[in-house]
């Protein structure tokens, strides 16, 4: 139980590093473009890995 719930934390650990890498490869030129803010997607990707 306590090795499944190791496991879950790593595995959302994981998705949200690879989601900040992504949002902080887009450019400002690309932000603008879809009209975001590189603070909201931040938060918006801690929300939907960590509810």
């Amino acid at each position: 139980m306590i090795f499944n719930d190791l496991q879950n934390r790593f595995a959302k650990r994981r998705q949200y590093k690879r989601l900040v890498a992504e949002i902080d490869t887009l450019t400002p030129r690309d932000l603008t473009d879809i009209r975001a803010d590189r603070s909201e997607l931040l938060y918006r990707a801690y929300q939907q890995v960590y509810g």
